[in-house]
Formats: C-alpha cells, structure tokens, sequence
C-alpha cells in the first residue's frame, strides 16, 4: 500500500512490488494477488478501511452534528495526510491522477472514489439544511464542491510539506464560511 500510495499506480514497478514482499518471485505474486492491479486495488481497499475510514465514517454518521461532521472529516484529513509513520497526503487523490491510455480505467476508479466522498459532503450538508443548522437557501451542491476541493488540495498540500498546523488554519478558513451560512 505505502508504495502505490508514495510512489502511485504506474511508477511502482514489479520489481518495487516484489522488493517490499521480502524478495518474492514474480509468481508468487500473481499467484497471491492475480495482476499488479489486482493489488492495487486491495490496497485501496485497505487504505479506505484503515487510514482513509474516518473522513466518510464522519460525514455518514446520521447521529453526529452534520457542521461537526464536516469539521470532523476535514480535521481527520489533516491529521492522517500528515502522520509521519506513512506516506504525506491521501492515496486515493495521488496514487492515479495521471496514467496511460491503457491504466485509464485506474484513473477513473479513483476519480468514481472521490466522487463518493463529494457526495458524501452533499449529503451531510443536505442534512444540516433539513435539520435547519444551515439556512434552506444554501447551495449543497456547490458547497460539498468546495469541501471537497478542499479535502484534494489538503492532500496536494500534505504532500508538499505543509505541516498539521498549516492545514488546520485552512481548514479554519473554510469552517468561517460554513458558519456564515448556518439557519438564524
């Protein structure tokens, strides 16, 4: 996982594969996982269910404060986009932004996956209208837009260097226009 998400989808070569499996042969990796794809893939998998869990986990749950649940998500990005026990940003924004024609479903799964998570910034905005924390003439569409190129720059930023602190006065940015749109 570390050396699709360090390195992305194409540059991490077999060789790099095979390497960080302890020497492995090249068949015993496609007997254990079928193609490097295949692999990939269970890396997502695994990111989405470990480091990458707590942004949806926040913005799904029906019990939390959907405001909270925003500022929740984005904090969780900061922190783990910037732990440094693990590679700097989020695997599913850089593992695959840019792949040949022939890797282009790749890109297109992790655009889909990023989709998902704009969405679930929809849905959790959605809810604060419904609820009446956010005024009913807010915008959720272009809102979970903007959450969620913020939670893709946190990455790009993360990987850059910029440090927990840095992103969470950005982060604080955002939050001053979320609250400038919350009910009277």
């Amino acid at each position: 996982m570390a050396l699709f998400w360090r390195h992305g989808y194409e540059p991490t070569s077999l060789a790099h594969l095979k390497d960080a499996m302890g020497g492995i042969s090249a068949a015993s990796l496609y007997a254990a996982f079928g193609s490097k794809e295949a692999l990939y893939r269970e890396a997502i998998e695994l990111y989405m269910a470990s480091i990458g869990k707590e942004i949806r986990k926040a913005l799904e749950d029906p019990e939390l404060d959907p405001i909270e649940a925003v500022e929740r998500a984005l904090r969780s990005a900061a922190r783990e986009q910037t732990r440094g026990t693990q590679p700097r940003g989020c695997m599913v924004v850089l593992s695959a932004t840019n792949c040949s024609p022939e890797n282009e479903h790749i890109q297109a799964a992790m655009k889909a996956e990023r989709r998902r998570t704009r969405l679930a910034f929809r849905d959790c905005l959605l809810r604060a209208v419904q609820s009446g924390a956010l005024d009913p003439e807010t915008d959720v569409d272009s809102m979970s837009a903007f959450f969620s190129t913020l939670l893709n720059g946190i990455s790009i930023q993360a990987r850059d260097g910029a440090s927990r602190d840095e992103l969470n006065e950005t982060i604080d940015l955002a939050l001053v226009n979320l609250k400038l749109r919350m009910a009277a």
